[in-house]
């Protein structure tokens, strides 16, 4: 289990400019594209249901304020630069956005959605004349599972869907908290190091986010009136929300993800920061409670996958941030682990993902608010148990409980949901 933590780390807690979805797209079109030697003609693009919903309504960095994941993947193609990995939209030069908006105008570029798919899927076919490649990302946002150059196969991952999936990810379905705990043990300098720099860059997010008129600045409204307290609570979610509103508006600012979610990466790491510094913490000390704090939000994601009807921010992170204040407090200890993972989906296990937008600093907001009381209550010994609702007798078990609802109960919910916005973008 030693190497979980640097695997959880390499793959899904990295630097990201914009909302990952329209990055991931843009990605894939953007590796395809490299291989071609012409000026980009045509694009197709196919994604799954939520990589669809998630590049509806959210704005791309450097862009003025456009939307979507076609415009994301028309800049991919044409500015051709998959190195740039996550900051494929950093210092996008005006030319290519004004090429790839051509594109996009021309009707020579075109994006579906395939119902069948569960998870990440982005198909990306790039013309330029004659020529033509196309990359597909599976189970991941970065993980390129075929690429073909004029019908030659390049690259081709064996089998589709749970095949592809990484095997620190069968690892971590496997795993119990008490595995998760043992991780955060031994962490070495280099990796807090990292996990320090992701702290310094969302708190310099929710900085930007709080220039901005949305969620966060109003809520440092009502502090400054009076009709709200500043204390560790108000701070949390202000800073979190304003972390939000600076990406879903399209900041070209990075912010560090966690589960490959920019949105939960704000969650996973200010809550743990910022209650931990409150309390006066030993920085280590809280750092390695982020690791924990991502380590949980990606075992849960196992099992809810990476793109669920309900929010990651919620029932994920918010969990995560939830487990590692708990762990500040009262250090490994699996009982009050569990009552704060209990509590926090008791609570707002039922929150809907309507796509990544600027609403989702609200959601933010609540996972915040919900993460920290979670926790007061668990570090004391209280919490929700297995008498009330769906939740288990284990934190393991209330974990596989939500994901059961979320991806048996809900499919046809999502399904409306992106029928609703798919009709108002139309």
């Amino acid at each position: 289990m030693s190497k979980l933590l640097k695997e959880v780390l390499k793959h899904e807690v990295y630097p990201a400019m914009g909302c990952t979805e329209p990055v991931a797209v843009a990605f894939a079109a953007a590796t395809a594209a490299k291989l071609l030697k012409g000026r980009t003609t045509a694009l197709k693009v196919r994604t799954d249901p939520g990589t669809y919903k998630n590049g509806l309504a959210v704005a791309i960095p450097n862009t003025k304020g456009k939307k979507g994941n076609l415009l994301a993947a028309a800049i991919g193609a044409v500015a051709r630069k998959p190195e740039l990995g996550a900051e494929l939209f950093k210092g996008l030069p005006a030319a290519r956005l004004k090429e790839a908006s051509a594109l996009v105008g021309s009707g020579r570029a075109a994006i579906s959605v395939d119902y069948t798919r569960r998870g990440i899927y982005i198909s990306a076919e790039v013309s330029a004349g004659a020529e033509k490649a196309l990359c597909v990302l599976e189970g991941s946002h970065k993980q390129v599972s075929l690429l073909r150059h004029n019908g030659r196969t390049i690259i081709k991952a064996s089998g589709s869907g749970k095949k592809t999936r990484l095997p620190y990810k069968e690892t971590l379905r496997k795993a119990t908290f008490k595995d998760l705990f043992r991780e955060v043990e031994h962490v070495c300098a280099e990796d807090l190091a990292y996990i320090k720099k992701g702290v310094v860059m969302n708190l310099a997010a929710a900085r930007e986010g709080l220039k901005l008129k949305k969620v966060g600045f109003y809520m440092e409204d009502l502090i400054k009136k009076g009709y709200l307290k500043r204390d560790i609570l108000s701070g949390a979610k202000l800073q979190s929300a304003a972390a939000t509103d600076a990406r879903m508006a399209g900041s070209p600012i990075p912010v560090m993800s966690s589960g490959e979610s920019g949105n939960q990466g704000v969650v996973a790491v200010l809550v743990p920061w910022l209650v931990g510094k409150a309390f006066r913490v030993p920085e280590k000390r809280i750092l390695r409670s982020i690791a924990l704090s991502h380590l949980v939000n990606s075992y849960i994601k196992v099992f809810t996958g990476e793109l669920a009807p309900i929010c990651g921010c919620a029932v994920a992170a918010g969990v995560g941030a939830s487990v590692a204040v708990v762990w500040q407090r009262a250090g490994a200890n699996s009982k009050k682990a569990a009552l704060a993972v209990n509590t926090v989906i008791s609570d707002i296990g039922g929150m809907l993902c309507d796509g990544a937008k600027s609403g989702c600093a609200l959601k933010v907001a609540s996972s915040a608010d919900s993460a920290i009381r979670a926790a007061w209550m668990a570090s004391n010994g209280e919490g929700i148990t297995e008498a009330e609702g769906f939740i288990g007798a284990t934190a393991e078990e209330t974990i596989k409980n939500i994901a059961r609802i979320s991806s048996l109960g809900m499919d046809k919910v999502d399904r409306i949901i992106l029928d609703i916005m798919s009709s108002k973008k139309q």
